[in-house]
């Protein structure tokens, strides 16, 4: 064991072992399709809760899947001999992937969760023992320098992020590596940094254990280990947000207090990021007492950035200590211990009037513009994942807008979005609707309300007419002043754009 208590981590630079193991798991079908296949969708879920009593009993054959499972999800013991006849057992013993318990049984040092890239790729993230999600430890104490797995923050950030190809890339706080592993794959360079040593260690073998090309591993926080003079294409981080009394884990507290490492991360960020760049993060704020929690954010958004915030949660500030309380296993403390914890959280939160902590996504880009455009929204309502394409077109119709003055607009022609759908609502039996609903079933899942002549506008629009041309024709069929109909219409053709409904044909 290391000196705070963590087992040693395989041997990071043996690529030849790595790729080895790696091909002896894909051969035993050690994938998430796999998994799914041997455990079945009940066996499957029960492991994202941490239980792994339908895992075990699903199990207990022998087989080189089941084996598997069993030595690096479930971390049991298995006879060395059953291991050796699927894997290199020998040379996964003196890398430090496996080690030697009781007389004649081997179990694995690290998780290794199967992953499925976005691409149908069969990843593999390495984590602490106990810490992978859909693991064997589950939720619990844990020690400061742990590494965890991929969790649905993890994957929110990675599908959330957009996946241009771009030149060079940096994932702050990589934790076991999953957002440098999604980078490697259309980033020339990457760059990852992390104050965990443990953690680049990790990062190492997440890469190597997947196939994936290697980044360049910093030690420090944040943007400390970068220099001066580096900008990137795209940044992406999923920090340690949690508002604490306190930086006692290191995996979730920043150790700044109440939301000042979030603020910081993004205020630095603007100048890390080139012109076109996406920096994409996840976040918490607080909701303060007096203070509108919108202008809060916007505070944030550094020069030279476009922004895009979007509040998915809110928790009230006992739901929310709560919640991290149980995250650290303090619920399963000394129940005295556990008093004196809360009420530190309650402390915290009463001397900075916080009433709430929202969480959320903070989206980026670098703009030459004179004027940026910052949107802070709240949008708790599902959405399609992955949404980095979503993302990057929502900027890209912020670009357009900003190019076309009303007149402009008028002139061009736009085609409304695929699978946008029309509800109207109203009193069973009146002639009108009270108002009219377009809703897309696609990205962010929008809804909004129009009136008669936008509904009209917006299921007219197929790429062939302009807007102006559409308008006159409404105008005439409704009886109205084409000239005040072209006036006051192109607020809501800006909004309809703005939020996806509308793509100028160009």
């Amino acid at each position: 064991m290391t000196d705070s208590g963590l087992a040693p981590l395989p041997a990071s630079d043996r690529l030849d072992i790595a790729a080895r193991l790696r091909d002896a798991l894909l051969a035993a079908s050690f994938t998430a399709d796999g998994l799914l296949d041997l455990l079945g969708a009940p066996a499957y879920a029960a492991l994202a809760r941490s239980e792994t009593v339908p895992a075990l009993r699903a199990t207990r054959g022998d087989t080189p899947l089941e084996t598997l499972v069993r030595l690096f999800l479930l971390q049991q013991p298995v006879p060395h001999a059953r291991v050796a006849a699927i894997l290199p057992a020998g040379e996964a013993l003196e890398a430090g992937w496996l080690t030697r318990v009781g007389g004649d049984e081997v179990a694995a040092t690290v998780d290794v969760r199967p992953y499925g890239g976005p691409g149908g790729e069969d990843w593999f993230i390495v984590s602490d023992l106990g810490c992978a999600v859909g693991g064997a430890g589950g939720i619990g104490q844990r020690d400061e320098g742990v590494v965890l797995g991929v969790g649905g923050a993890s994957t929110t950030l990675a599908g959330i992020t957009v996946r241009t190809p771009v030149a060079s890339a940096l994932d702050l706080g990589t934790g076991s590596g999953i957002q440098a592993l999604h980078a490697v794959q259309h980033a020339t360079r990457v760059t990852a940094t992390d104050l965990n040593p443990r953690a680049l260690h990790t990062t190492a073998l997440t890469l190597a254990l997947s196939g994936a090309p290697a980044a360049d591993l910093r030690e420090g926080s944040l943007f400390a280990p970068v220099r001066d003079d580096e900008k990137f294409d795209l940044i992406v981080s999923n920090p340690p947000f949690v508002i604490s009394p306190g930086a006692r884990l290191t995996y979730r507290d920043g150790g700044m207090g109440g939301d000042d490492l979030c603020r910081s991360l993004v205020q630095q960020a603007g100048e890390r990021l080139t012109e076109g760049g996406f920096a994409q993060f996840l976040a918490n704020w607080q909701h303060v007492a007096g203070e509108d929690w919108q202008d809060r954010l916007r505070s944030w958004v550094p020069r030279g950035c476009d922004a895009w915030i979007v509040q998915r949660e809110v928790q009230d500030i006992t739901q929310y200590a709560e919640l991290w309380l149980r995250d650290a296993g303090d619920h399963r403390a000394d129940p005295v211990e556990y008093q004196a914890r809360y009420d530190a959280w309650l402390d915290e939160f009463e001397a900075r009037k916080v009433r709430a902590v929202g969480f959320g996504w903070i989206t980026l880009r670098g703009t030459g513009a004179a004027e940026p455009s910052v949107t802070v929204e709240e949008w708790p309502h599902p959405v399609e994942q992955p949404l980095g394409e979503a993302i990057r077109a929502h900027f890209e119709r912020l670009d357009y807008l900003r190019a076309h003055d009303d007149a402009a607009l008028l002139d061009s022609r736009f085609r409304l979005a695929a699978e946008v759908v029309q509800e109207q609502v109203g009193l069973p039996g009146a002639e009108d609707p009270e108002h009219v609903v377009l809703r897309q079933h696609r990205g962010m899942r929008r809804a909004t309300k129009v009136d008669t002549v936008g509904a009209g506008f917006a299921g007219v629009c197929d790429g062939t007419l302009s807007a102006g041309r559409i308008l006159d024709a409404i105008a005439q069929l409704v009886g109205q002043d084409p000239v005040v109909l072209r006036d006051r219409t192109p607020a809501q053709i800006r909004l309809l754009v703005e939020q996806g409904f509308l793509e100028p044909v160009r």
